[in-house]
């Protein structure tokens, strides 16, 4: 790593911590775990952004391609019913009805499914066992996120969460 590589992770991780310092202070709640797979997804990113273009059209570019684009994706579908639908003045945080249309239909967690894919979509850009592991560890981190705020959610909207849930996947469409 380099100077560049550096300043990047610590302006990353200033932008991270200024995002999640409420979060930071709540080991309990879905923040303080996904501030920690940001970060991992943000170090991963780093110590790829080297190979994003070299041998650009090898089989695990092309499967990184397909996973950068279905994490754009995810995310745009996930953002766009959380705006319309969920009621929320002030952040994605402070949603105020469950939201069960659109992308909501299928899968309970498009952005963690976009960071998912962002994690493996990396991981295939330059596929070593270093990067493996750290894609585990961020798709556990976006997991126990994932488990977190669905508790969170129960507490919030009782049974209509919990009806939603039998309804739909956590992550990936009719899979899982």
């Amino acid at each position: 790593m380099n100077t560049l590589d550096y300043s990047i992770i610590l302006l990353g991780t200033i932008i991270i911590i200024s995002y999640s310092r409420s979060s930071l202070l709540r080991p309990q709640s879905h923040g303080f775990y996904r501030f920690f797979a940001w970060e991992i997804i943000l170090i991963q990113f780093v110590l790829n952004r080297v190979g994003w273009f070299t041998n650009a059209f090898a089989w695990y570019q092309m499967i990184s391609w397909i996973l950068l684009i279905g994490s754009i994706i995810f995310l745009i579908l996930g953002i766009r019913e959380i705006k319309k639908f969920g009621h929320s003045m002030t952040s994605f945080e402070a949603t105020t009805h469950l939201v069960r249309t659109g992308i909501y239909t299928y899968i309970r967690h498009p952005m963690y499914t976009s960071l998912l894919f962002l994690t493996w979509g990396i991981f295939f850009k330059s596929p070593f066992l270093l990067d493996f592991l750290i894609s585990i560890s961020a798709s556990i981190f976006l997991y126990a996120t994932s488990q977190i705020e669905e508790t969170e959610n129960i507490i919030k909207f009782g049974n209509d969460y919990l009806d939603f849930k039998k309804g739909t996947k956590r992550f990936i469409p009719y899979i899982f």
